[in-house]
């Protein structure tokens, strides 16, 4: 998959092209890494470390060749790299040069997923498991706006907005380069109600007086969601939600 321009965020709309992949869809040997990353593999010690780091690679670098429209064999995708810059944010090199793309990474409990855009964008993505969290989890890192709208929620849907509103924070987080380092209480998550039929939803992230639009995404299991740092010049995100890069 690729885009057909690279737009200024500031003066046109920007795509997002969205991939996800499961440990099923990994292959089990490692021609496909660059020599730098498989240098960096063998320096991870811990079995679970070392398969999410392999699967995230694994997505990213599916997601990047699909947007180059490079093929999806193992001598094209060595020659692309995941780098973590300073921060630790994930860069696209290819043949040791920038690839000219923004990316973002998340995985849990199996599945990974990446999130594609021109270079230049500011975005974040996150997959989280929908699953209880305590009453004191909602306090220590939810606003008060955020707080009110899980005690609104019906009790069965109530795991679920809470899994949404920490996955939206970690997404926006990444998008600021900043990750957990920022108290997540800094912004304020307001999802839209989800649409019957429609598989993107919006939402929105205040932060400092500045409004950040995004989206979400789930099923029984998954929450995902999007947030890129820079408002759209349409009236609303879901006019142009992320394309699944099946």
């Amino acid at each position: 998959m690729r885009f057909s321009s690279q737009p200024t965020p500031a003066t046109s709309q920007v795509e997002f092209g969205w991939l996800e992949q499961s440990e099923a869809d990994l292959p089990v040997d490692g021609a496909w890494l660059s020599a730098g990353e498989a240098a960096q593999l063998e320096r991870l010690r811990f079995p679970k470390r070392r398969a999410d780091w392999r699967l995230g690679r694994w997505t990213a670098k599916r997601a990047v060749a699909r947007y180059f429209k490079l093929p999806d064999e193992a001598r094209a995708l060595s020659g692309l790299e995941i780098r973590a810059a300073g921060d630790g944010a994930p860069e696209v090199f290819f043949e040791s040069q920038p690839a000219g793309v923004a990316i973002s990474i998340s995985h849990r409990d199996g599945r990974a997923v990446c999130v594609v855009a021109p270079q230049g964008t500011e975005l974040g993505c996150d997959l989280e498991v929908i699953e209880p969290r305590s009453d004191a989890f909602i306090a220590d890192y939810f606003t008060a706006e955020e707080q009110a709208l899980v005690a609104r929620a019906p009790a069965s849907l109530r795991p679920r907005m809470v899994t949404l509103v920490w996955s939206a924070k970690e997404s926006a987080l990444k998008a600021l380069r900043q990750g957990l380092r920022l108290d997540t209480r800094c912004l304020t998550v307001n999802p839209h109600q989800a649409q019957a039929g429609v598989l993107w939803n919006a939402l929105k992230c205040h932060l400092d007086g500045q409004l950040f639009t995004g989206w979400w995404s789930t099923d029984e299991k998954f929450v995902r969601t999007l947030v890129a740092l820079y408002c759209w010049p349409c009236a609303s995100p879901s006019c142009c939600p992320p394309h699944f890069l099946l």
